[in-house]
C-alpha cells in the first residue's frame, strides 16, 4: 500500500453533469483542465507523489491524464482505483479505449469490488479517501457522488482543494 500522507485523490463530475458534456474543446473545459493541472502541480510541490484516480468519465479521466503527463517530469506514481472490472464496458468505443489506455499506463491498479454492486462506486470513493491525505475535487454543490466523497473526506479530516467546474467570469 502506498503511504497515505503523500497520497492525493480526485473526485468530480462525469461528463454528463458538466456544462459542456463531452466537448473537451469547449473553452470552459480547457480552463478547468488548466486549473486542475495547477492544483496537481501544487500538490506535487507540497510533497504529494502518489495520485489515486477513480477512472470515471469526465473529471476522473482528466485528472488521470494530467497526473500521467506530470509523471514524465516528476517522481510520482498514479493509481487507477476501479470500482469493478466492467466499469467501462458500456461506454462508447472511443471512451472505452481511452479508459483502457489510461489504466494500462497507471503504476497501480486497485479493483475494489469483483462485481458491480449498487454501492461499488461509493466503496471506490471511500477507498480513495481512506488512502489519501488530500482530495482535489471539482464541485459546485450538486448532489451525488462528489458531494458524498467531500462529506466523507471532511469526516476523515482530509484536506480538500475545491475547484468549481466553471468560474463565474466564464459563464
Amino acid at each position: 500500500m502506498r503511504a497515505r500522507p503523500i497520497s492525493c485523490c480526485f473526485s468530480g463530475y462525469r461528463a454528463a453533469k458538466l456544462p459542456w458534456g463531452d466537448d473537451e474543446n469547449d473553452p470552459r473545459c480547457v480552463e478547468l483542465k488548466r486549473r486542475l493541472r495547477h492544483a496537481i502541480e501544487a500538490a506535487c510541490d507540497e510533497g504529494y507523489c502518489h495520485f489515486i484516480c477513480g477512472m470515471a468519465s469526465g473529471v476522473d479521466l482528466y485528472c488521470c491524464e494530467i497526473a500521467l503527463e506530470l509523471r514524465k517530469t516528476r517522481p510520482i506514481t498514479v493509481e487507477a482505483a476501479i470500482p469493478y472490472p466492467g466499469q467501462a464496458e458500456d461506454w462508447p468505443p472511443d471512451r472505452r479505449e481511452r479508459y483502457r489506455t489510461l489504466v494500462e499506463a497507471c503504476d497501480y491498479e486497485t479493483v475494489v469490488s469483483e462485481t458491480y454492486t449498487p454501492n461499488c462506486m461509493q466503496r471506490r470513493n471511500r477507498y480513495m479517501v481512506d488512502h489519501a491525505s488530500l482530495l482535489i475535487a471539482v464541485f459546485d454543490g450538486q448532489s451525488g457522488g462528489t458531494r458524498n466523497t467531500i462529506q466523507y473526506a471532511m469526516e476523515r479530516g482530509i484536506q480538500i482543494v475545491d475547484i468549481p467546474p466553471v468560474l463565474d467570469r466564464e459563464e
